[in-house]
């Protein structure tokens, strides 16, 4: 659609949207924290103010950041949190159906990480990112996806916090099937390196050696003394780990890490369910001194202005096919509870998005 009838123009439509009903400090939210209710907005072009647009969602990215603003506490992990009766909201496509931004026009589709998790809304036209061309090719949910928050995230950790990485490094990613996962290690493959990923089940252990290239995997729920499995893939040391859940695995991986290592710290998935008092402790950060490693923590939003280098080149891994992903795509906005709860579940593979229309 590239544009509204005359008869849409005028007309008030029920849109479906996700608020915030209560904190959950501890645990995954449930429908006693996350709620839907439906309100109704015009599409009459004098009811939306100058410089913003009317936008109708496509699609919605699901990623763990989003579970952490929705403690209510301030932390030390995503900030700020979202406040109680606001629309939750997030990194997504939509297309634009009325518009008083004379840059953009019906019909244009568009990024925004600033998206509410509705089917219908109105936005500041300063929220958007970027402009989709829709015929270049690629399909919409990888400008989520690869070209989203987790190949970004991905890119940063591998192309700007590890480097310099050498081919032949040996590589270990954490949560090698998630989003993030995924690319991580497609990304210090296509750099020459070793690389190894740990995940949850057995199924996820072939998908991503087969799949993305993985040289080796382990499934933690059944080798679960990590320090042992970690001496047998690693038997001459890690050289780079790209942390996505902490805890455990980051205090074994520390016990095997090799002069000069890097840890780019991307997310600690482990520790976001629960209270700070009650998750996993790293006892042996001594041997960073030892070792002479350097782990980092990083957000992405660090990184923008690097984020055209990342598009282009991940942009071309895509057409040229030496990036693959895995997309689990969930039908309609009420799927939203539910596709989030997937996030801290084993059965999740790949990148979770919502499909709104």
């Amino acid at each position: 659609m590239s544009e509204i009838s005359e008869k849409m123009r005028s007309a008030v439509v029920e849109s479906r949207e996700w608020y915030m009903a209560a904190y959950a400090p501890e645990g995954v939210p449930t429908s006693d924290h996350l709620k839907l209710r439906t309100v109704k907005i015009s599409l009459a072009l004098d009811s939306i103010p100058e410089q913003h647009v009317i936008l109708e969602t496509l699609f919605i990215s699901l990623d763990p950041y989003l579970r952490s603003r929705m403690t209510g506490r301030e932390d030390g992990l995503y900030s700020p949190q979202y406040n109680l009766n606001e629309v939750v909201s997030a990194f997504g496509v939509g297309r634009v159906l009325r518009s008083r931004d004379s840059n953009y026009g019906e019909g244009d589709i568009v990024i925004s990480p600033f998206i509410p998790v509705a089917e219908y809304f109105v936005l500041p036209s300063q929220a958007l990112i970027r402009k989709i061309d829709a015929d270049a090719g690629i399909p919409l949910p990888e400008y989520i996806s690869t070209l989203g928050i987790p190949g970004f995230a991905a890119w940063v950790g591998i192309q700007v916090v590890a480097e310099p990485i050498k081919p032949g490094s040996n590589v270990f990613i954490s949560a090698a099937a998630g989003a993030v996962g995924m690319y991580a290690g497609q990304l210090a493959k296509l750099k020459g390196c070793r690389v190894v990923g740990s995940t949850g089940s057995d199924e996820k252990v072939r998908l991503i050696k087969e799949e993305f290239g993985y040289d080796d995997a382990f499934n933690y729920h059944t080798e679960t003394d990590y320090d042992a499995a970690l001496s047998k893939y690693f038997p001459n040391g890690i050289d780079v780990y790209l942390d996505n859940v902490g805890g455990e695995m980051l205090e074994a991986v520390l016990n095997h890490v090799n002069q000069h290592a890097k840890i780019p710290l991307c997310g600690m998935i482990s520790g976001y369910n629960k209270v700070w008092t009650e998750r996993e402790g790293v006892r042996n950060l001594l041997n960073l001194i030892g070792k002479d490693v350097k782990m980092q923590g990083f957000m992405v939003g660090s990184y923008l202005d690097r984020f055209g280098d990342f598009a282009k080149e991940m942009e071309s891994h895509l057409k040229e096919r030496k990036i693959n992903s895995k997309l689990k795509i969930y039908n309609g906005i009420d799927k939203f509870l539910e596709s989030l709860r997937s996030l801290f579940t084993s059965s999740n593979i790949g990148k979770v998005v919502i499909q709104v229309k």
